[in-house]
């Protein structure tokens, strides 16, 4: 990040719509998105059950709002089957892959961060 001057700054961060920090966070509050992504990132596609399973203390409707949001960002594609009884899954779309290499780097950055801080107060 270059340094700019307070005035610059505050234009940059102000604007609502166009802040890059606020539409960051405006997707990847809530603490589950980043890791129901990292549960569809492995696997080519996961039924809403599976997802469940691999995210145990999320409640269904927690969960159901969360994969609404992430598939209105365009980040997951949805795909309901004509069956019954009826089956959906869902997947990373090209942009929710592009994603997942700077999540690696968040995730290891946390582990070499915190993982020795997290040691220590095991002990």
């Amino acid at each position: 990040m270059n340094s700019l001057p307070l005035k610059e700054n505050l234009k940059k961060y102000t604007g609502i719509a166009s802040c890059p920090i606020r539409n960051i966070l405006s997707r990847f509050t809530g603490k589950w998105s980043m890791l129901i992504l990292c549960v569809l990132a492995e696997n080519e596609s996961t039924r809403f059950s599976e997802i469940g399973k691999a995210i145990p203390d999320i409640s269904p409707k927690v969960l159901t709002d969360t994969l609404k949001k992430l598939e209105s960002d365009r980040l997951i594609s949805r795909r309901l089957y004509a069956e019954i009884p009826p089956r959906v899954e869902y997947s990373l779309t090209d942009l929710g892959r592009s994603l997942m290499p700077l999540l690696a780097e968040l995730i290891r950055w946390s582990l070499d961060t915190y993982a020795p801080q997290c040691r220590h107060n095991d002990l």
